[in-house]
């Protein structure tokens, strides 16, 4: 029998992680064990079990629909961002004649990873918009490029997994429906953090993924706009109106539906409460360390999300490499970058086009927060950042 691990015993655990992964909600958990035992039935069947499965994912297609003001056959169900962001890219160059890609070289590795393969199958062509060196995207240079004559697709995320910098979605959006190309944006920072009413934001793409809003890992969804001509990566069956062969996950679109339900409900509650931790969080430590400096824009209330800080601590190159060990060591999960990286002994691709070769050498270290966080657990974790960076 295999049982998963819970807190060690005699440690303090505080979680400031949950831009890598959140902690699932326990209605969350209640939902989707009902399911499990109730509606069991494959939602492709014809018969009462079957149908009681479609009717329960139908009526939290139309939900999640509702909360993006969108229509229930433009959303897509699928494993998460990463499938969604696959799903979008591929079909683009493979379907939709796509010849010109225009993103950022900070993007998440599901995007440029993409890309590079299909620079490979396809020898389409790649355009880079400028970053400056907050890692702001240059909107008058994306301009420029979306000048081609080529057929062109835009990818930009929304909210950067590791410095949480802010697109304009709704003008890049506005600027490429202006210069006839299409726009996707990879939103798994944002959606079940922001309203996003895809009506007033005439994207054509989305991706979202459950765990990033204390949902269950191994679902989120796509949005495609009505008429895109976007074609399947998975074949099989003709589930998810044929975007997306194979039998449903019927728990898991429980769960993503409950976990979305409950972040819009609680939005305007819960965001302020979020917003709280990381303005003292960025009050004491400004005043407590005030040596450390702020990735990106992630110490801009403004132009950063209210989830995420991203750093750097005035430590010594020979301190800086059992940093996170030592944090660990004291019960406090963070990461120096994306969680899909970890282990990795190459730099941060975001923070290697922002930061010049001494900063490099400093250890960047990100933080992110969450409902399930306190004020205290800041005043902790700033208690031993202080007793590491001056021992």
């Amino acid at each position: 029998m295999y049982f998963c691990a819970s807190k060690e015993i005699n440690m303090r655990q505080v979680y400031f992680d949950n831009a890598a992964t959140t902690q699932i909600r326990s209605e969350v958990i209640d939902a989707m064990a009902i399911c499990l035992k109730n509606n069991y039935g494959n939602a492709s069947s014809t018969h009462s079990f079957g149908r009681s499965s479609k009717s329960l994912i139908e009526g939290i297609r139309k939900e999640i629909g509702s909360y993006f003001n969108v229509s229930t056959g433009e959303i897509v169900f699928t494993s998460g961002g990463t499938e969604a962001d696959n799903l979008v890219l591929r079909s683009a160059v493979r379907d939709l004649s796509v010849t010109e890609i225009i993103t950022s070289k900070i993007e998440h590795h599901a995007i440029l990873h993409t890309i590079d393969e299909l620079v490979k199958e396809y020898d389409i062509t790649v355009q880079y918009v400028n970053i400056d060196a907050n890692g702001m995207v240059d909107y008058n240079h994306l301009e420029t490029l979306l000048q081609s004559h080529e057929k062109q697709l835009v990818t930009l995320m929304h909210i950067n997994n590791e410095i949480g910098n802010m697109l304009d979605i709704r003008g890049v959006a506005l600027m490429c429906k202006t210069n006839n190309a299409l726009f996707h944006s990879d939103t798994v920072q944002s959606v079940g953090h922001y309203a996003l009413d895809l009506q007033d934001i005439p994207i054509d793409f989305l991706a979202a993924s459950a765990h990033k809003f204390h949902g269950p890992k191994g679902v989120g969804f796509c949005f495609i706009r009505k008429g895109s001509g976007l074609k399947p990566l998975i074949f099989g069956g003709e589930q998810e109106r044929g975007y997306r062969a194979g039998t449903e996950s019927v728990h898991n679109i429980v769960g993503l539906g409950e976990s979305l339900k409950l972040a819009y409900t609680n939005l305007e509650k819960e965001s302020a409460y979020v917003k709280g931790l990381k303005e003292y969080f960025i009050s004491k430590i400004s005043k407590e360390l005030p040596k450390v400096e702020f990735n990106g824009c992630s110490g801009d209330m403004e132009k950063s999300t209210y989830t995420l800080v991203n750093m750097r601590l005035p430590v010594s190159e020979e301190k800086s490499a059992m940093l996170l060990f030592q944090l660990d060591l004291k019960g406090i999960a963070c990461s120096k970058g994306s969680a899909c990286q970890s282990g990795a002994t190459a730099s941060s691709h975001v923070l290697s086009q922002i930061l010049n070769a001494e900063e490099l050498q400093k250890p960047s270290v990100r933080f992110s927060f969450s409902i399930y966080n306190t004020k205290e657990e800041i005043d902790y974790l700033l208690e031993i950042l202080k007793g590491l960076i001056n021992a």
